[in-house]
C-alpha cells in the first residue's frame, strides 16, 4: 500500500520545494476492552485527544519521514518484528511525569523490559533519532488538563489493570485531522517450542 492509499489516510503534508512528509509512530496497542476504557476514561475527563489517539505504549514518539523512506522503514520493522517473540504485558497502577511533563499514565508491570529493547532496536537505522526524554514504557491516561483533573486521573487509573500478550507492534500515520491511525501491523516471530 502507498502513502496516499492507506485506509482513512489524508492526503501527505508538502513542505515547500520538498517530496510528502509523514508523520509515523511505532507503538503497542492495547487490545479491546481495554483500550476502549481508556479513551473513555479519557474522554470523561475532558480530554480533547481522547478519540484522536488509539491507546498505547509508545515505541517511537510522533517521527517526520520523507515519503521515498517509507520502504526502507518497513523493511527495517519488518526485521526487528522477525527478531523478537511474543511477550506477556501487566498494565496496573498509576504514574506521573508531573511536573517535568503534565502526563499521567498507567504503569506497564510486566513488558517493560520487552518495551525498552524493541523501542531500542526500531529507533535505529532509518528511524535513528534522538528523545526529548528517557524512554519510559506507558499508557497515557490524561495529558495537559489542568492539575485538578491530572489528580482525579491518576486517582482512577490505580484501580486500572489489564493483562494480555504483546504479539506485535503497529505502524500508525498522523492524518491533517490530527488522528492517529494504525496503518500497518508487523507480527513477531512465533514462540520458540
Amino acid at each position: 500500500m502507498t502513502p496516499a492509499a492507506a485506509p482513512g489516510a489524508g492526503a501527505p503534508e508538502r513542505g515547500p520545494g520538498t517530496g510528502a512528509v509523514l508523520t509515523l509512530g511505532v507503538a503497542v496497542t492495547v487490545p479491546e476492552p481495554y483500550g476502549s476504557a481508556v479513551q473513555d476514561a479519557r474522554a470523561g475527563l475532558g480530554d480533547p485527544q481522547a478519540r484522536a489517539i488509539p491507546t498505547h505504549v509508545t515505541l517511537l514518539p510522533p517521527t517526520e519521514l520523507a515519503a521515498e523512506q517509507l520502504d526502507r522503514v518497513r523493511a527495517h520493522l519488518a526485521a526487528v518484528a522477525a527478531a523478537h517473540r511474543p511477550f506477556r504485558m501487566l498494565l496496573h497502577g498509576s504514574g506521573s511525569f508531573r511536573p517535568v511533563s503534565p502526563v499521567v499514565f498507567v504503569r506497564v508491570e510486566e513488558g517493560a523490559q520487552e518495551c525498552r529493547e524493541l523501542e531500542a532496536a526500531i529507533r535505529s537505522g532509518p528511524l535513528a533519532r534522538e528523545l526529548a526524554f528517557p524512554y519510559h514504557p506507558h499508557v497515557t491516561v490524561a495529558h495537559g488538563l489542568p492539575e485538578p483533573v491530572l489528580d482525579l486521573a491518576a486517582e482512577q487509573a490505580r484501580e486500572f489493570h489489564a493483562a494480555f500478550t504483546v504479539s506485535g507492534f503497529t505502524l500508525s500515520r498522523f492524518d491533517r485531522d490530527e488522528v492517529w491511525r494504525p496503518w500497518e501491523t508487523f507480527e513477531f516471530a512465533e514462540p520458540r517450542k
